[in-house]
This record gives structure tokens, C-alpha cells and sequence, in this order.
């Protein structure tokens, strides 16, 4: 997202990487970057003109990515493409529908891409899952003072109401340091952890997103 130009744009590959974010890295991000390529690194444009159709043909069952076929990404790239050329962005469209916090955001995305025909998603179905990716999202499209987040949509979510993204790795390390007990990566949960991360740091929890991943994998 830091390599193409212009803010549309970016968020448009931060939502498409965010979708695809899961499972070894070495498998996913050639599949971003296969996207961005495809694009000639206009993600925005290549969506909301429709271009996206030639490479992911809607009655295609070919994989593209784990359980997400051609068809899959096709289902997704045509709604995003609808609320792209209704709305502008899929910032302004919360903007202008009144979202204002980071759980509203996720219970608005969820629904947007509720339209989705077929058994799998790139945006969960639910939003009493802990919508791992989607949060993960917010937090690069809020925050604004680290290397890696974005911070373009500051302007109207405050990141002191941003979520936690919870998986069962991160859910795994808070039970370890007592911060959770719950056994399932939920909504709850996730809202859970971040009130504790707040008793750190209240008006930014997510400075302990790093941490809490990285205390996993560094052992």
C-alpha cells in the first residue's frame, strides 16, 4: 500500500491486502502483489472499471488463494466496485453514513459486503467474529504515526477506539500474560483484550498490537 500513489488508491490495496492477509506470508503476499500487478498499480481504477473481470471471471472455481477461488474474489471485487463508484471510497462511505468509531466500521463493513453470493468471503459474514483482517485494516487507515499505518481515515475515526486484531495466535499469548480468558477469537473478545491494552495506553491501544504478535513468535 506504501508503493502505489494517491489516497484512493492506497486504501484500495490495503483493503485487498487486508482480505488476503492470512495463512503463511510467503503464500499471500505474492497474491497481493499478483493483484497489484494485474492493475499496473492502479488497484482503485482496475476495480471500479471492471477491468478485474478479465483475470477473475465470475463462473471461474479456479483457486486463487486458499478457499478463495476466482469466483470468490470476483463476488468481492464487484461489490467493492459498486460502493467505489456510489460512494467515491469506501472511507467516504462510512464517512458520510455517520461512522464515527472503529467497531461501528467494522459492523458497516461487514454488512456492505454481506451481498457476497457464495459459501466463502474475503470479508467475514459475521461481526460477532473477531473480523481479524478488518480490524487489521482500520488499524492502518487510522493510525497515522508509525511506518507502517496510513492514517487516512483519522480524519473522522479516532484510533482510541480501534480493535485489537485477535487470532488464535494473538488470543493464544493474552491468556498466557492473563489478560483474557476467553477460549474463542470473537468480537468479545477482541473488544475485551483492547479495554486491558487501554489501561496501558489510552489513547492508542494498538501500540500493543506489535507486542503482543511479536512476544509469540519471538518465544
Amino acid at each position: 500500500m506504501h508503493l502505489v500513489n494517491g489516497e484512493r488508491n492506497r486504501e484500495a490495496v490495503a483493503f485487498v491486502a487486508a482480505g488476503l492477509s492470512f495463512g503463511s506470508r510467503k503464500q499471500f503476499l505474492p497474491k497481493i502483489a499478483r493483484i497489484v500487478e494485474l492493475s499496473g498499480g492502479d488497484v482503485d481504477g482496475w476495480i471500479r472499471s471492471g477491468r478485474f473481470k478479465d483475470s477473475f471471471p465470475a463462473d471461474s472455481k479456479k483457486p486463487f488463494y486458499r478457499f478463495f477461488s476466482e469466483e470468490t474474489m470476483n463476488a468481492f471485487f464487484c461489490v467493492y466496485r459498486d460502493i467505489m463508484n456510489e460512494c467515491g471510497s469506501l472511507g467516504e462511505c462510512l464517512e458520510n453514513g455517520g461512522v464515527r468509531d472503529a467497531h461501528a466500521a467494522v459492523v458497516k463493513i461487514v454488512e456492505l459486503f454481506s451481498r457476497c453470493a457464495g459459501e466463502y468471503s474475503v470479508v467475514p459474514k459475521n461481526p460477532r467474529s473477531a473480523c481479524k483482517r478488518v480490524c487489521m485494516f482500520l488499524r492502518w487507515m487510522v493510525r497515522d504515526d508509525s511506518c507502517v499505518d496510513l492514517g487516512l481515515w483519522s480524519r473522522f475515526i479516532s484510533k482510541e477506539t480501534l480493535i485489537v486484531p485477535l487470532d488464535t495466535h494473538v488470543l493464544s499469548q493474552a491468556k498466557k500474560l492473563g489478560l483474557v480468558k476467553s477460549k474463542v477469537a470473537s468480537m468479545s473478545a477482541a473488544l475485551k483484550l483492547t479495554e486491558k491494552m487501554k489501561m496501558v495506553f489510552p489513547t492508542d491501544p494498538l501500540k500493543a498490537d506489535f507486542a503482543l504478535f511479536g512476544n509469540g513468535v519471538n518465544g
